[in-house]
């Protein structure tokens, strides 16, 4: 009896050991927390246990709109974060520049052999800041897709034949706008208010090569062709750029372009209601998501892909920018933990599907190399914490989409930027930065979806933004030229 009790109570003392043990890795990622994530945070540390690797996963989700403050916050009083999401659209140069985060090379060296396999030379070497590899960037592409969904049911019933160029896209829409009431022919913003047609329309071409600069979604101040050089629009008056401007006014005078465009505050909601002949969108394909959204609350419609995307070799630049990284803060206690856990994540397809998709058979099924989403308690988002070009899976359901995503994980298939390498510190004109982001997401917005008259409004946009955008020019050239100085 009492050696009874003496192996129950050994027993018991190995489990809580073991327990006591697991650590717990606490996560910071922008979004909605997905109905399914528990069941699937469980499989995975399951899985984990099973390879040797006790934790336990507390992941917390801040909704997109306050993600940039809410890190912050948590950086700055020091609060216990392990991973954290930061981007160059947020403030990943000026956290970094405050040091708030762990530098990734030794620990990469000592527990990062799978990472480094999964995540390329080249965009580990492009993305560092300061010399080091401040956060990890995550990216499926070296350069991203561009697309436009068009309503294919539409399409094949006013006999139109598949969109081949701008100038046929623009013909439908005009169609449709005639033939189809009740159907806006054109949604001129994605699935965010930062996003609309003018992205698509100037990233797929390969006459001008013109580029946004790194911080900024906007072209007002933008790069052309590969000559290391930060063009200001308010002195150039780019021909293209502003061609876009006076296209936008007559699309939105004609009625192509939704009248109520500004008002829409979720871009994704709105095209995938149904009324929406073309939308402006990113990456290649149509998501299963939007896809079986679409059909529900529209019985009957469907999208098709359209882009003029060039699959010549070297006819887009690349500099390999990630524009998602996770960083390990320098406060954490577990900064070995964390990057045994995203090596984990990254060490198998089938470790990256497990938190990519979630339970498969359940939340997704392969189709394929693509997938197919199965319900909606698992929504995608290893672009936050993940995200890699060799295990990402390719949204395809056509052989065209197939073909065009895979090109994009080629980095041969680019041309190198002349400032690949190079990151922007906008700590020297911090103030005028904030000035001028403000200033442009008020104009921006008129122009390109001309909802104003483009003259008058580019030249109330030069009156106050004018100065501060010049200063920021100058620091952005100044920057760009010590870098390349530094290179010969």
């Amino acid at each position: 009896m009492k050696r009874s009790l003496i192996a129950c109570f050994a027993l018991a003392l190995t489990t809580y050991v073991a327990v006591s043990a697991q650590a717990t890795l606490k996560i910071m990622l922008p979004g909605t927390r997905p109905a399914a994530m528990d069941q699937v945070m469980a499989e995975a540390e399951k899985r984990m246990a099973a390879d040797g690797l006790s934790v336990k996963l507390d992941v917390n989700f801040v909704p997109f709109s306050d993600i940039g403050q809410k890190t912050q916050i948590v950086l700055a009083s020091g609060e216990s974060i392990d991973l954290i999401f930061d981007a160059p659209w947020l403030h990943l140069p000026q956290m970094a520049a405050k040091g708030y985060y762990e530098d990734w090379g030794p620990l990469l060296d000592k527990n990062g052999k799978d990472i480094l396999k999964a995540i390329p030379k080249e965009l580990l070497n492009a993305n560092r800041i300061g010399g080091k590899i401040v956060a990890l960037p995550l990216t499926n592409a070296y350069l991203s897709g561009r697309e436009f969904m068009v309503r294919q049911d539409i399409r094949e019933k006013l006999g139109v034949a598949p969109i081949t160029s701008w100038d046929g896209l623009i013909k439908f829409a005009y169609l449709v706008k005639q033939k189809v009431p009740g159907t806006i022919p054109f949604q001129s913003i994605g699935g965010n208010q930062g996003y609309d047609w003018t992205i698509p329309y100037f990233k797929m071409d390969t006459k001008n090569r013109i580029n946004s600069i790194q911080g900024f979604t906007a072209f007002t101040l933008y790069t052309k062709g590969n000559d290391g050089k930060i063009y200001n629009l308010f002195e150039t008056k780019e021909p293209f750029i502003y061609d876009a401007f006076k296209q936008a006014r007559k699309y939105y005078q004609d009625k192509i372009f939704d009248p109520d465009i500004l008002s829409i505050t979720n871009g994704t909601a709105a095209y995938e209601s149904g009324k929406y002949a073309i939308v402006a969108m990113t990456d290649f394909g149509i998501p299963a998501q939007t896809a079986a959204n679409l059909a529900k609350n529209s019985p009957g419609a469907k999208y098709e892909m359209v882009t003029f995307w060039s699959t010549k070799p070297g006819d887009y630049i690349s500099d390999f920018k990630a524009w998602n990284f996770i960083a390990i803060p320098k406060v954490s206690k577990n900064k070995e933990l964390a990057v045994k856990f995203l090596d984990w994540a990254m060490s198998s397809q089938g470790n990256y599907d497990l938190l990519a998709y979630g339970l498969k058979g359940v939340n997704w099924e392969p189709v394929g190399e693509s997938y197919k989403t199965l319900g909606n308690d698992y929504s995608y988002f290893p672009y936050a914490w993940i995200w890699n070009t060799t295990y990402d899976r390719v949204t395809a359901v056509t052989p065209e989409e197939l073909k065009l995503n895979k090109s994009l994980r080629v980095a041969s298939n680019f041309t190198v930027d002349i400032m690949t390498g190079f990151t922007w510190d906008p700590s020297p004109v911090s103030n005028e930065v904030s000035s001028f982001s403000a200033l442009q997401s008020k104009y921006w917005p008129l122009l390109v979806q001309g909802v104003t008259d483009p003259d008058q409004t580019f030249a109330a946009f030069k009156k106050e933004a004018g100065d501060v955008a010049k200063k920021i020019q100058v620091e952005y050239q100044r920057q760009v030229d010590a870098f390349l100085a530094a290179k010969k």
